[in-house]
């Protein structure tokens, strides 16, 4: 989205000089000139200086197709863009940025330089996202003028820019930039020094788990970015991302936390050593975790990794009816997306007035999709009707899936499976919806294992497309078969995986999550500015803390002490903060109060 033209007489930073003309620079280097500031572009490479004079021309004559820009605001924008190959070019700007290569040499030679050009107020800005802004300012003849501008790529749409204090810099500084960020149409987030800073100190521990689940052949590259596509809500999968991030720049980040952090998680993972030194670096070398029809393309092409379409998968059984045992919200949301695909249902609960609340809910559903014009009447009624309620297991006698839906507690649904292996005919396929518990242990309740299989749906079953089907080692192929056949029918997506804990998508959000509340937990940030950072800056559809609120704290406490108690690694101990909120009966939304407070209904 364009910015607009605005007043350069607000701000006392009327020239900005870029030093370091790639993508980002040029980015950056486009919205000050967009924002009436006068830019002085400065490259060592006189065609990387023409590249980005080419690549303004173009941005802008699609603003003016797009009726975004006038011909003649297009004129003025590139009249105030000049590049030149010399620092001295720097001499009268009032603020410099530099986005040259994450090298601490690189970097430090350019800030000594500037020293012997610059005026003594102007204030100089680096644009590292890995690197510590203190150790840059402390080779400065003026530290109190140095200070992090880190803005998200691209530069002219992504809206996020932490402004990265170190304990040298002055406060005027911090507080001019911050007000020359706000002119320019961006969100600034205050953030103190450390590597990450807060977006991609979050985002590149996730990453870094989704390449280790990928090494370690858990899941395919495919299913891994998928899950969190479809189970998050996320506009790109990780390894995706990685490779439009470029694999060794990740790589470059992850070490600089590491050497910080001595965390595990933040350790890179080997497959990002060995693709950086064969040279597959992403999109940008056409070859990462996918390959890409050239250097530089977006387009994913076919190579020995990707799974043939349409291969013939072992013949599965025949499921014609669904069991669903639980009467609680996942329950009910299971049945509704069994009985629109056309499966009679029997749902069962513990008592038959349960089972019938569950059908009454799933009715209020289904009239609500026939309001919004989602489906008619006479489909609703359809609907409704493919299902049974039942106060009893022994309902189950005859259906080819039993389907689990009850409270994630072990002994529950193991005394479950116990139940449906004395009722459900031979051949039927018993599921669990757990999300975190091991499928193997649900198995083990019954005499058949070979036909136990995990299907985790994802709340609201009927909105989210999500699957996650788990073997376990005991697993059949042709329940395994079957599973996968039967999510395409109900137009689902599913995603194979192993059975440990959090399967995919909990096992690197919930990481993610624990590591947010460690930082307001340490005062590094606000949770405001942590959620805004996420959503601006990752593109996520929610920050974390109003997730975790959603989900509520109970539930997210206890799927990290899963975690933990399953991968022993310190890193993935819950935060005291999150163990504190809970034992005072903070959950989130539910009781009103978790991380934030809200009104009682």
């Amino acid at each position: 989205m364009a910015t607009p033209l605005s007043d350069p007489s607000l701000s006392p930073l009327k020239t900005v000089a870029v030093i370091g003309l790639g993508t980002m620079g040029t980015g950056i280097a486009e919205v000050l000139a967009r924002a009436g500031r006068e830019v002085i572009g400065i490259d060592i490479s006189e065609a990387q200086a023409a590249q980005a004079v080419t690549a303004l021309e173009a941005s802008t004559a699609r603003a003016v197709r797009r009726e975004r820009l006038t011909e003649q605001e297009r004129e003025d924008v590139l009249s105030r863009f000049r590049t030149f190959t010399d620092l001295a070019a720097a001499a009268d700007a009032d603020l410099v940025i530099e986005v040259t290569p994450e090298s601490y040499d690189i970097k430090q030679q350019v800030f000594r330089a500037l020293d012997d050009i610059v005026r003594p107020e102007t204030i100089l800005a680096t644009g590292t996202n890995a690197l510590s802004v203190t150790r840059l300012a402390a080779d400065s003849a003026h530290p109190e003028r140095v200070l992090g501008l880190h803005f998200f790529n691209p530069a002219p749409a992504m809206r996020l820019v932490e402004v990265v204090s170190s304990v040298l810099t002055a406060p005027t500084a911090v507080a001019a930039v911050t007000d020359l960020a706000i002119e320019l149409g961006k969100e600034p987030v205050a953030v103190g020094d450390r590597p990450g800073f807060v977006a991609d100190g979050l985002l590149f521990g996730y990453l870094n788990q989704a390449a280790a689940m990928y090494e370690a052949k858990y899941a395919s590259r495919e299913d891994i970015d998928a899950a969190m596509k479809l189970g998050c809500g996320l506009p790109m999968g990780p390894l995706a991302l990685l490779d439009l991030i470029g694999v060794d720049t990740a790589r470059t980040v992850l070490e600089a936390m590491y050497a910080e952090s001595h965390d595990r998680l933040h350790a890179p993972a080997p497959i990002l050593k060995q693709l950086s030194e064969a040279g597959l670096t992403g999109r940008k070398s056409g070859r990462g975790f996918y390959s890409y029809e050239a250097s530089n393309s977006a387009s994913v092409v076919r190579d020995a990794l990707t799974p043939l379409e349409g291969a013939a998968a072992a013949p599965g059984r025949t499921v014609r009816s669904v069991g669903v045992a639980g009467s609680g919200t996942m329950a009910s949301g299971i049945a509704e997306v069994f009985a629109k695909a056309g499966y009679e249902v029997v749902l069962a609960a513990r008592s038959e007035e349960k089972a019938g609340a569950a059908k009454a809910r799933i009715g209020k559903s289904l009239s609500r999709s026939v309001d919004k014009g989602r489906m008619t009447a006479e489909a609703a009624a359809g609907t409704l009707d493919r299902i049974t309620p039942a106060g009893s297991y022994d309902a189950f006698e005859d259906v080819d899936l039993a389907l689990e839906a009850v409270a994630e507690d072990l002994e529950i649904k193991q005394q479950l499976f116990a139940t449906f292996d004395k009722v459900c005919k031979p051949g039927a396929i018993l599921a669990t919806t757990t999300s975190s518990l091991p499928v193997v242990a649900c198995a083990r309740a019954t005499s058949r294992p070979q036909d136990v299989i995990g299907m985790h749906f994802f709340n609201p079953a009927p909105a989210m497309k999500l699957v996650e089907v788990v073997r376990t080692v005991l697993t059949a192929d042709d329940v395994h078969a079957t599973v996968r056949e039967v999510c395409a029918k109900i137009r689902k997506h599913p995603v194979d995986c192993g059975d440990r804990a959090g399967f995919i998508v909990n096992a690197l959000l919930f990481p993610y999550l624990n590591n947010a509340i460690k930082m307001v937990q340490e005062h590094y940030a606000t949770l405001d500015d942590i959620d805004a950072a996420m959503k601006l800056g990752g593109g996520y559809p929610m920050g974390p803390f109003e997730l975790l609120d959603v989900v509520g704290l109970d539930v997210s406490l206890a799927i990290e002490k899963v975690l933990h108690r399953e991968f022993r690694d310190p890193g993935l101990a819950p935060a005291p903060l999150l163990e504190h909120l809970v034992a005072a009966g903070c959950l989130g939304r539910k009781t009103g109060r978790g991380f934030r407070e809200y009104a009682r209904r």
